[in-house]
């Protein structure tokens, strides 16, 4: 558990980077701490590890008063990722990952070790392990930053705007990563980015922060989403926070419709003869798995056989049989499946991604006013 009570930073010119700070970061979650541009969100971060000192207030970490620690053994017991890795770049993946281990008094051997193993934690291959990080992607210097956090095993983690240097498709990959990683690991973990979309995404609190460090709204990202407490809170996470929120309503709910399928490789006649009401089809492999969609338009005027050449893009796929709602199995992830598809009718899949049946727009309408009836969102 890390704690801030009343903490406040101060420069000399006067500039208040944060002011007055209360709040807790519960263990083995993840809070996160977003807003503008010069609203403390960094400068709050690097108080936890003395990195920065705050001018007054108390910060506890685990219930012990971080003053009362020396500034270096406390941030050996704190995993710290920054923008662009940082990297040592003369040394390999597995040294860099081992140099915590090594501060520590572990034997090169064992960190070396160690490194090996949160290689393959964090989804990378051994053989990277060999490579400097100039020989990386932005992606897995950011991956192989994460590992050389964990290195040491710390129950806290701190993340200073770590996946905001690499392109949205990497970005995702990596959000992605870090939950599967907590879900395994359970570290308590202070995330710090501008992005609403992954402020929502990863955090199991999120605190909006107002220029001047001082806290705007603490709360569970859909109580932020359905009750922002004012404008600044309702223009930062957008005006279409409506539709983020649907991320956190379950979509079991929502009734599926058939969907005409065609295996890839059926003679063109079968798959017009396969298409639904409405002049369309699913392509799927031989697991049942889709591959893209086929019209009557599209196969008007031809012989043979249904090829890759012929689908247009399916879409988002709706994950019926998803664990958690906040990716796949949500409304949103319905809707989005809904309004993606060239055929209006998303593509819903079990968990081997099999297609097991179709989901519309008006079905998760349906679904959501079902959902405020019962009060699981407000009215």
């Amino acid at each position: 558990m890390i704690e801030f009570h009343s903490v406040s930073k101060r420069y000399p010119d006067g500039t208040v980077a944060v002011d007055e700070l209360t709040l807790t970061a519960d263990e083995g979650r993840v809070t996160v701490l977003v807003g503008p541009s010069g609203c403390g969100k960094t400068t709050s971060l690097r108080m936890i590890n003395r990195m920065v000192d705050a001018t007054s207030g108390t910060i506890r970490v685990g219930g012990e008063d971080i003053r009362d620690r020396d500034p270096a053994l406390l941030r050996r017991g704190i995993g710290y990722v920054i923008q662009h890795a940082g990297l040592f770049p003369h040394r390999t993946v597995l040294d860099n990952i081992a140099t915590v281990p090594l501060l520590t008094g572990a034997t090169r051997r064992a960190a070396r070790a160690r490194a090996a193993e949160l290689l393959e934690t964090v989804g990378l291959p051994a053989e990277l392990g060999k490579r400097y990080p100039k020989q990386l992607s932005g992606g897995q210097q950011q991956r192989v930053g994460v590992a050389r956090a964990l290195a040491a095993d710390p129950p806290v983690l701190l993340m200073d705007e770590p996946f905001s240097a690499v392109d949205p498709i990497v970005r995702e990959d990596l959000q992605d990563e870090l939950l599967r990683l907590q879900s395994d690991l359970g570290k308590t973990i202070v995330f710090v980015t501008h992005d609403i979309d992954e402020a929502v995404k990863l955090g199991d609190k999120v605190a909006v922060l107002r220029v001047g460090g001082r806290l705007a709204q603490f709360d569970t990202p859909a109580a932020l989403l359905a009750a922002p407490v004012d404008d600044f809170v309702a223009a930062f996470v957008g005006r279409d926070r409506g539709y983020r929120a649907l991320g956190f309503l379950a979509g079991q709910q929502i009734p599926l419709g058939p969907v005409s399928t065609v295996p890839l490789g059926a003679p063109v006649d079968e798959a017009r003869r396969r298409l639904s009401q409405a002049g369309w089809a699913v392509v799927v492999d031989t697991a049942n798995r889709p591959l893209g969609w086929v019209s009557a338009d599209l196969l008007s005027g031809k012989d043979g056989e249904v090829g890759a050449d012929d689908l247009v893009s399916g879409g988002s796929l709706y994950e019926v049989d998803a664990e958690s709602v906040g990716t796949a199995g949500s409304l949103r992830n319905a809707l989005d499946a809904a309004l993606s598809s060239p055929s209006a009718w998303g593509i819903a899949v079990d968990g081997n991604g099999a297609v097991v049946g179709g989901v519309d727009a008006a079905s998760v309408i349906a679904a959501l006013a079902e959902a405020r009836r019962s009060g699981e969102v407000p009215t």
